[in-house]
């Protein structure tokens, strides 16, 4: 089941939501200082493609919690309404509710992708 599931997200929202966590890190390498905010992109950029089967975990302490307000300044609000957009617009229809409620999932981890681990 979540292979279809994985199916329909990558098709409908994954491959844009995906592209725009690589842009994000993109821009977030191009300087010294924001390398790491660009690696952690990466790795979310990975789990948006197929989110379907993983959970994340959140923790961390007060490091993440600076990069954290670093990247919601940046780009973490970004992306995060285009996933609450995106999962009110899944949630209108029945089929898509499993979409809409994956959507809120990432946006929220939008906001905090760091000291958070995709098991």
């Amino acid at each position: 089941m979540s292979i279809i599931a994985n199916i329909f997200w990558f098709i409908f929202i994954g491959l844009i939501s995906g592209l725009g966590w690589i842009f994000a890190g993109i821009i977030c390498c191009i300087t010294i200082v924001g390398i790491p905010l660009g690696l952690q992109s990466f790795k979310m950029a990975e789990l948006t493609f197929c989110p379907f089967g993983k959970e994340v975990v959140y923790g961390g302490g007060g490091v993440s919690f600076l990069a954290n307000l670093l990247w919601i300044v940046f780009f973490g609000w970004e992306l995060a309404v285009f996933y609450l957009v995106m999962g009110l617009i899944c949630c209108v229809s029945l089929i898509g509710i499993p979409l809409g409620l994956q959507c809120f999932k990432m946006a929220r981890l939008a906001l905090m992708p760091f000291g958070a681990s995709v098991q």
